[in-house]
């Protein structure tokens, strides 16, 4: 159990990293929630500071899932503390998801920020990676194919995290993978966390009054005026 609880709290603590405000404060000045949207993550960061900063945002926030899903959720085994198997669940299967959702979590209601952070897609992305890299690739087709064709980033995210559990069923059922079933009851819920973490985007997409995305570069013009105002 204390194996659990360790293995939990690190994954918590390195996911509770606020990428994107510590990004934009230590090398722009700007605190991101302040700006755009208003969101902690990727996506602002890249409307307001650029895809440079935006692409850095996105790398260590994937690092974060995976990191805890590849190499915390081992710790457990260093010290000999995770014995069991919960029903017909494989531990090791578990015991990556756990740290993971660990980190997504920490993500999405970081200890650094006043619990207040980012959507936990790119997080759960860089989890899903360090597990099974199929159908997480599956869900990034989907994801990329709904961005570049309605310019939606919300839509992408939550199609693409709703479509990832359908990809885990299909290759468990559909082409006899050997996909745990701790990864299919566990992702869906997560799944579910992060859509309903979208509820304010889901509102406006359906308001017809949600941001598209229309260009890589920083806003500095609508930066510097928000900054002078």
């Amino acid at each position: 159990m204390i194996s659990f609880l360790i293995i939990i709290v690190l994954s918590y603590l390195l996911g509770s990293i606020p990428t994107s405000v510590w990004v934009g404060k230590l090398f722009k000045g700007v605190d991101i929630r302040e700006h755009g949207s208003g969101n902690p993550g990727a996506t602002n960061t890249f409307r307001i500071l650029g895809w440079k900063f935006g692409t850095a945002v996105s790398l260590i926030d994937v690092a974060k899932g995976f990191t805890a899903a590849y190499y915390i959720s081992q710790l457990g085994y260093l010290t000999g503390g995770v014995p069991v198997i919960i029903g017909a669940w494989e531990t090791d299967v578990f015991m990556r998801l756990l740290a993971g959702s660990a980190a997504v979590c920490g993500h999405m209601y970081p200890l650094y920020a006043r619990f207040k952070g980012g959507k936990g897609v790119i997080t759960a992305a860089g989890m899903l990676y360090g597990i099974e890299p199929i159908s997480i690739s599956l869900a990034l087709i989907v994801f990329a194919t709904v961005l570049f064709s309605s310019r939606y980033v919300s839509l992408g995210s939550i199609l693409a995290t709703f479509s990832y559990p359908l990809f885990l069923l299909m290759l468990r059922y559909g082409f006899d993978q050997p996909v745990d079933g701790s990864l299919i009851v566990i992702s869906a819920i997560v799944a579910a966390g992060i859509i309903i973490k979208h509820h304010s985007n889901i509102r406006r997409l359906l308001d017809g009054n949600e941001n598209r995305i229309r260009s890589f570069k920083p806003a500095r013009g609508r930066l510097n005026q928000e900054q002078q105002s």
